[in-house]
């Protein structure tokens, strides 16, 4: 695990202004630093509200990152697509779980900068466990894990540690309870623990995660 953070530097100058000005009016601030991490899945935890989208959207434009997010590929159809595009919507066709997550490796294998931003939550309400795609995308296309925040009780969002899979599932969700145990999300009630179905039920493929634009 690395302590501190990377992503994909592309958005900045305006972008960064308007972020910088939304944050300070609800007296927020950002924590983290950006690294020479080119390409990661971002961990957008806890996520329990509809103002997570634009507190995460904030701090990112801060912070210098663009943002990609999955979409169903029939958002993107006519012109629509190029703006969600522009907004950092990556297309994917919703067939087998496996295939999505594949879908997935792919694109990173294609792509020079990702910074993909997955709720492993995949509700805004509480659920039993995290949906474990993120994991599994992470690991096959080998690239670090993220644990990006918005911490409500302190106003502060940012970048958390970097974490490398080991493919010890156990062990590295270990490490990711330690870091958003801390965290406080805008309802803690409805907030999902951090523990993957695979923990409990060795058998679970598990590859369950959403494919909407994080919120």
């Amino acid at each position: 695990m690395r302590s501190l953070v990377a992503a994909t530097p592309a958005a900045g100058g305006m972008a960064a202004r308007l972020g910088a000005l939304f944050l300070a009016l609800f007296g927020w601030r950002v924590e983290g630093a950006l690294g020479d991490v080119k390409k990661a899945v971002a961990i957008a935890a806890p996520h329990t509200s509809n103002w997570d989208l634009p507190f995460m959207l904030a701090v990112s434009y801060v912070l210098g990152v663009k943002p990609s997010w999955l979409g169903k590929r029939e958002m993107f159809r006519g012109p629509l697509g190029w703006l969600l595009r522009r907004l950092g919507g990556i297309p994917v066709d919703r067939g087998t779980r496996s295939n999505l997550v594949q879908q997935v490796i792919a694109c990173f294998a294609r792509s020079e900068r990702l910074f993909l931003v997955i709720p492993p939550s995949g509700t805004r309400s509480r659920a039993a466990y995290w949906k474990s795609g993120f994991y599994h995308i992470a690991r096959g296309a080998d690239v670090p894990l993220i644990c990006t925040f918005l911490d409500y009780r302190r106003k502060v969002g940012g970048l958390g540690p970097v974490v490398l899979t080991t493919g010890d599932i156990g062990r590295d969700m270990d490490t990711l309870r330690d870091f958003y145990a801390g965290v406080t999300a805008k309802y803690p009630d409805r907030s999902t623990p951090a523990r993957l179905r695979e923990e409990d039920e060795p058998d679970s493929k598990g590859l369950r995660f959403a494919t909407s634009a994080p919120s």
